[in-house]
């Protein structure tokens, strides 16, 4: 038996990982490699520099062509960045910027607005003639007018037409000037009474002897809003029932105020009616009262007269000192009869005499005169509902139970006090305790949350980010992974120093014979090459790929 031994030492051999991947793509798989890796790092860039990009908020809106323009210049002087949206009628700046921008613009007096006033006069050029300077004062005027009416708070824009006739040296023939006024209200405002008064004495006491019955205040929709009977006499009504609603909304504000914190906050409903006179009563008395008991009167004119003929009086009576007195002086009682003419004296006397006396004397009158105030409260009618008692017992279970008489005669007691009760005047106080009936709430629809604002809003902030980050993951998984799992070589195991490998090679055929001796199987040296050739094809198949081929090719082992 004959055998030849081949020795073989392995070397490992070192090359550019790199390299050999790209050596194992074809022409296609390397124009996608390098497409793919150029568009990521384009994505790259543009989420970098969007990320330093700020924030982009409105500056100004709606603004007219001379303010756009204005400001637009002034941000390109201070170095500004800005953009149009919405057609051109917004200006955006970055939203770091934009206060303080505001700021530096307010001090230039930028946005002046569409409304220019007497900032023309600054503008007169040499050679004007009267009635240009005459029409550049009214035309500052009228816008000056129109900037102060703007300022209102329910007034959107306005318009102020002046007419100034001209002054001629005839006083009699002299025109008086007049205004309109054109307004335009923001949605849901009103302009009350007190307000458009303001606007006409506003334009009134501006332009020299103009009356403000000269002035018209005009809305967008062509309502006539000043001097109008009909529009006063309506305005009259409307303040009446503000008025009353305002008494009736405080009891009503009174009344919750009181029972709101004895039996919760929304267990009590209350409803006030107030009926208010609004009639003007002016009434006139007079009274005459008669002279009381024994007082003297005031006389205002007495006259008497005494009328006596015929012949000498005769002595008469009885002769004495007594008979001999002048008789006294005739008194009439104020409030007795007159004594008799004939009752002078106690002495008769001959002849006609005939005496008048005509006294009179003031009598007391008093004059009242009454003049009732309008917008007085004839009458109160109070309803009230008071909910019933919730009371929760240990298992969490809510029953109601009905609030005792006794409280509820309190309760009303409090009303009549709080709404100032007149049972002369025919007030009405009811007091009702009853189960509120529990109203299910209706379910609300689930809001689609795309609908939200916030969500709107941050989609339109990370749209971009996003999007960029879903092209590149395309890109990565489409273009490059392919290519980088095709450069990726076999994993290769470790090489160990190969021992020399002897190959045994018998030309001989084994013959039979007697068996020979058992040897121990540490001890055969072709027992062991063999276990060697093995672990070898084992761990480094490639290597023992590479012999086997050289055998094949008939080619010496290196």
């Amino acid at each position: 038996m004959s055998t030849t031994v081949a020795e073989m030492d392995v070397q490992p051999t070192r090359s550019n990982p790199l390299a050999e991947g790209l050596a194992r793509l074809d022409g296609t798989q390397k124009i996608k490699l390098g497409l793919g890796v150029l568009a990521l790092l384009a994505l790259a860039l543009a989420l970098f520099f969007m990320g330093r990009q700020s924030d982009w908020r409105v500056l100004y809106a709606n603004l007219g062509d001379r303010d756009g323009g204005a400001i637009v210049a002034q941000l390109s002087q201070m170095n500004v960045p800005y953009r149009h949206a919405e057609g051109g009628q917004a200006i955006l700046v970055p939203a770091d910027k934009v206060h303080d921008t505001r700021l530096r613009l307010a001090s230039q007096g930028l946005p002046r607005g569409s409304v220019t006033g007497f900032e023309l006069m600054e503008a007169n050029r040499f050679g004007m003639t009267q009635f240009q300077e005459r029409l550049t004062f009214q035309r500052g005027l009228e816008g000056e007018l129109t900037r102060s009416i703007q300022s209102l708070s329910s007034v959107q824009s306005a318009r102020v037409h002046l007419a100034l006739p001209n002054q001629n040296g005839f006083f009699r023939e002299q025109q008086k000037p007049s205004a309109s006024v054109l307004v335009s209200l923001f949605p849901g405002r009103t302009l009350d009474r007190a307000q458009i008064a303001g606007i006409v004495h506003l334009v009134a006491s501006s332009v020299p002897e103009m009356n403000p019955k000269a002035v018209s205040v005009v809305d967008d929709a062509g309502n006539l809003l000043s001097g109008s009977p009909e529009g006063q006499n309506q305005g009259a009504d409307l303040q009446k029932l503000q008025y009353v609603q305002q008494i009736e909304q405080l009891h009503t504000r009174r009344i919750l105020d009181m029972l709101e914190p004895l039996v919760g906050k929304g267990n009590v409903k209350a409803q006030v009616t107030a009926q208010v006179d609004f009639s003007m009563v002016e009434s006139t008395s007079e009274q005459h009262r008669p002279n009381q008991g024994g007082e003297p009167g005031t006389v205002r004119s007495q006259q008497v007269v005494e009328d006596s003929s015929g012949g000498s009086a005769q002595p008469t009576g009885v002769p004495g000192a007594i008979t001999n007195q002048p008789p006294g002086a005739t008194g009439a009682p104020i409030n007795g009869e007159a004594a008799p003419l004939g009752a002078a004296g106690n002495g008769e006397r001959s002849g006609n005499m005939r005496r008048e006396s005509v006294i009179n004397y003031e009598v007391d009158r008093t004059v009242k005169v009454v003049r009732e105030a309008t917008g007085t409260v004839r009458r109160l009618s109070a309803a009230v509902v008071i909910n019933h008692v919730t009371r929760t017992d240990r298992n969490g279970r809510e029953t109601t139970t009905p609030i005792p008489p006794e409280q509820l005669e309190q309760m009303t007691a409090l009303v009549r006090e709080t709404i100032g009760f007149d049972r002369e005047r025919g007030d009405s106080v009811n007091l009702v305790n009853a189960a509120f009936s529990a109203v299910p709430e209706a379910a609300a629809e689930p809001a689609v949350w795309w609908q939200d604002a916030q969500v709107q809003d941050l989609a339109a902030r990370l749209a971009w980010p996003a999007g960029l980050l879903a092209m590149g993951l395309l890109i990565l998984l489409g273009l490059v992974r392919p290519a980088i799992k095709t450069m990726q070589a076999p994993a290769a195991l470790p090489e160990p120093v190969v021992p020399q490998l002897n190959a045994v090679l018998d030309d001989t055929p084994e013959r039979p014979g007697l068996p020979m001796p058992a040897k121990d199987a540490d001890d055969d040296p072709d027992h062991h090459r063999l276990t060697e050739a093995r672990r070898l094809a084992l761990e480094n198949p490639a290597a023992v790929a590479n012999i086997v081929k050289s055998w094949v090719n008939g080619e010496a082992p290196a």
